[in-house]
């Protein structure tokens, strides 16, 4: 069986030093590193060259789903494992549609994530039990229907929703603009254009928005 090379990522450093303390008895899984949020797994990849990324949802600067995403877009042969505090349905649809190969829920008994690392490698997906069969069907449900019913976060372009998250948490344009090297005039044009694709009015929707999908949390 292939070995588990895995990328811890989360912002509360108590959960990296569990899940080394869980990982690292295991003879065919190793961890390569660690990072605090999306934007900092991104800019490690390369070089750690994970094959497993454990990946928590709700982190400041870019979130575990649009991280999966990306990551997804750009490195297909990760395979990303959601693991995460939160069981409803839209984080599970978001995070599989992604393209996250595993979800484990945080308060799952630990023995879930190693068989979630090694059902991965394996080219399986993985669910925790807890999650309802109703989940699963949901989001098959939702996947046969796309092509009737466009999901609204599809409008929106990878850039779009970096700089949304930003918004929701609080940010100001010039900073946004620092965060992701670009103009503080193009932060406003995806504002603007954001507000036009999902018909919203204001900044304040666009951050309740941000908060329904997840993609930001008010958590400190």
């Amino acid at each position: 069986m292939t070995s588990a090379k895995v990328l811890l990522v989360d912002d509360h450093t108590v959960v990296r030093q569990g899940l080394k303390a869980l990982l690292s008895h295991e003879v065919d899984i190793h961890i390569v590193g660690e990072a605090e949020n999306g934007r900092e797994a991104l800019a490690v990849i390369p070089t750690l060259a994970p094959n497993v990324i454990l990946m928590d949802i709700s982190m400041p600067g870019l979130n575990g789903i649009e991280a999966t995403h990306q990551i997804c877009q750009s490195h297909p042969a990760i395979k990303v494992i959601i693991l995460s505090m939160h069981a409803n349905e839209e984080y599970v649809f978001q995070v599989l549609q992604a393209g996250a190969a595993g979800y484990v829920l945080k308060q799952s008994d630990s023995q879930e994530v190693l068989a979630a690392i090694r059902a991965v490698l394996t080219g399986s997906s993985f669910l925790s039990p807890a999650i309802s069969r109703t989940v699963i069907d949901d989001y098959r449900q939702r996947v046969e229907s796309r092509h009737q019913s466009r999901n609204s976060a599809e409008l929106l372009t990878p850039r779009e929703r970096e700089v949304l998250q930003l918004l929701a948490e609080g940010y100001p344009n010039r900073e946004i603009a620092a965060e992701l090297n670009i103009s503080v005039k193009t932060v406003e044009t995806h504002r603007s254009n954001m507000m036009q694709k999902l018909n919203l009015s204001n900044k304040t929707e666009l951050v309740k928005y941000a908060l329904r999908k997840g993609w930001a949390s008010l958590e400190a």
